[in-house]
């Protein structure tokens, strides 16, 4: 078990977000879908806690929910961070020194591929293609796009963000 995911079964979730979804779809058919990504957006990830009421007010067995949530990347399990980095794997990306982007990132913030930091501030990911590739490498930051990335441009990026708040 990861420390976020400690940290997380340590606090108390408050339901009563999770149950206002709920009650806006209770008689819809088909309602599991919108259910688990309104939650999700609720909470930034989908606590056990929320999965159980879920099952139980939409009247499906959690292992359904799971198997959903498995299936689709979109969902998550354990808390992310505020920014989430994702680095272009993409050939183009790769050719032009992606590897050395993504080490060099994880060894600044101490996390991996799908990891997130323990403050919950950063989670990094590797994608297949940002579809970006003229501007290779790239990387994004939430909604925003870096290319052309090097190690150093990486690196100012990250304490950009690093500085918010």
């Amino acid at each position: 078990m990861s420390n976020t995911q400690a940290q997380a079964e340590q606090e108390e979730i408050d339901l009563s977000q999770a149950n206002e979804i709920i009650d806006k779809y209770i008689n819809m058919k088909g309602a599991l879908m919108p259910v688990l990504q309104e939650v999700q957006e609720a909470y930034g990830y989908l606590p056990e806690d929320c999965v159980q009421l879920i099952a139980e007010r939409l009247n499906v067995y959690p292992s359904q929910i799971y198997g959903v949530m498995t299936f689709y990347a979109q969902f998550h399990l354990e808390p992310r961070g505020k920014y989430i980095i994702r680095v272009c794997m993409g050939t183009a990306c790769h050719v032009k020194g992606a590897g050395r982007i993504a080490d060099t990132l994880s060894n600044r913030l101490g996390i991996g591929h799908a990891e997130t930091t323990e403050d919950l501030k950063f989670t990094v990911e590797h994608v297949a293609c940002i579809g970006a590739c003229g501007m290779a490498p790239v990387i994004m930051v939430n909604d925003a796009t870096y290319g052309s990335m090097s190690v150093q441009k990486m690196e100012e990026v990250v304490k950009k963000y690093q500085g918010m708040d």
